[in-house]
This record gives C-alpha cells, sequence and structure tokens, in this order.
C-alpha cells in the first residue's frame, strides 16, 4: 500500500480545506513546489495534487505550478481538479503527469471517461467524493442522489487505473478514516481503491493494512502530515514492512 502526501492549491498556494468547505481554508505554504520537494526527500513514491481552484471552475486554475512540480520533483503526479475534457486530460499526460483524477467527469460525462480509459489505459483514475454514501461533485459543493458504489461498479473494465474514494465529512477533519465505506466499495469493484479523508495517526494506516479480501491500494494523507501527527517515513515503512 503507498502512502500519497496530498498538496491542495488554491490561489497558488498549498492549502487544506476542513469537510471540503472553501471557507474553512488554512494555508500551510506560499509555494506548493518546496512542499512537493519536502515529501519526495521524505520518500514519497507517488504525490496527489488537487487544483481547488480548477475543481470549482470546471478547467485548469493552477496548471503552471503543477507542471514546474512534474519539472523538479522526480517523484510520479497525479493531478485532479477541474478536468472535465480530453484536451485538459491530453495536456496534463503529455506534459509528465503520471495519471489524472476525473470526479465530476465520472458522474456526468461518462462517455469521457470511458474514452480517455481507452485512449490512456491505466492512467485514469476516478475520483468518487462522498457525503452519507452519495456523491458530491464540483469541488463538492453539490451533492448528487448517485451511489458512490454503484458509480464506482459502473467504470468496471474500462482502462481505470485507481478509484480515490473520500469521506467529504471526514476529510482534513483527522477524525479516522472511514475503513467500513473504503472497503464496501473495494469489495464492490475489482479497480484498486486508494483511502482519502481523515487520516488521523499510524493506527488509521494499520487499520487500512489489516483489511483483507479487496484491493485497498494507497491511502492519501494531507493534514496529519503538515501537522506532525504522522511521519511520512514511518507511514511509508510500515507499509513496506507489511508487504
Amino acid at each position: 500500500m503507498f502512502i500519497i502526501p496530498a498538496i491542495d492549491i488554491k490561489n497558488g498556494q498549498c492549502v487544506r480545506l476542513a469537510q471540503g468547505d472553501f471557507d474553512r481554508v488554512t494555508v500551510y505554504a506560499d509555494n506548493p513546489i518546496d512542499v512537493a520537494l519536502a515529501w519526495a526527500q521524505k520518500g514519497a513514491q507517488l504525490i496527489h495534487i488537487v487544483d481547488l481552484d480548477g475543481s470549482v471552475a470546471g478547467l485548469p486554475r493552477n496548471a503552471g505550478i503543477i507542471l514546474d512540480i512534474v519539472k523538479k520533483v522526480n517523484v510520479p503526479i497525479q493531478v485532479g481538479g477541474g478536468i472535465r475534457n480530453m484536451e485538459t486530460i491530453d495536456y496534463y499526460l503529455e506534459n509528465g503527469v503520471a495519471s489524472v483524477i476525473l470526479g465530476t467527469a465520472a458522474l456526468q460525462d461518462e462517455e469521457l471517461v470511458r474514452a480517455a480509459g481507452k485512449k490512456h489505459e491505466g492512467k485514469i483514475i476516478l475520483g468518487i467524493d462522498a457525503l452519507d454514501g452519495q456523491v458530491a461533485i464540483q469541488g463538492w459543493t453539490r451533492k448528487t442522489q448517485q451511489s458512490a458504489v454503484e458509480l464506482a461498479v459502473r467504470y468496471e473494465n474500462c482502462g481505470i487505473r485507481a478509484i480515490v474514494y473520500t469521506d467529504i465529512k471526514r476529510d482534513g477533519m483527522e477524525t479516522g478514516v472511514n475503513i467500513e465505506a473504503t472497503k464496501a466499495l473495494a469489495m464492490a469493484v475489482s479497480i484498486p481503491v486508494i483511502a482519502s479523508g481523515g487520516v488521523a495517526t499510524i493506527a488509521d494506516v494499520e487499520k487500512l493494512l489489516a483489511v483483507k479480501g479487496c484491493d485497498i491500494s494507497g491511502v492519501i494523507i494531507g493534514r496529519a502530515l503538515y501537522t506532525g501527527a504522522i511521519s511520512l517515513e514511518e507511514a511509508i515503512d510500515k507499509c513496506r514492512k507489511a508487504s
């Protein structure tokens, strides 16, 4: 299981939101590139970047910063936020991004997701963000009636690399990862699932490592790394020993 540090970019800064609320922002660094370099130095094997401004606007807003990170950091980068057409997908992947995350598009444009999975097999990640098991889109600003599990199942055998499953209520709150919901999703599909939202202590990593019978391939950690509640090196070491 990979430990994946998160870098959320808003107005060019590295921030964290509480429960996806754009009015509850904590700025952790003015330069996201420095943050990415720090995570790479500490042993990160993959970095998760979200263009928060892009997720609301529906098109990239911080692509320049993201591509600077790709050039300067020798670690694969997965990117989400405002990626809603093939032009943007092609742009990121042709400029060195390892994989792109489709969230809103997964619900609103099934044809695009299937076409992207075929064209860029193994480089497309579904971003499924849920409130009480129901999918939320457009930077988490709009909740839908779509079940997270039903949405995931729809994209079996479509060339999808992984699913990032985020429990919005827990995201940025350090209240513990939603093991039950994450496992339920992972059990429902053959696509590897990356857990996200609420990771608070190394015990959350241990709980995910203990899940059997499904493929939880990684966990995204944000605020707990920034506050020092979790040591990236310790978490990576724990996963390495468990493998």
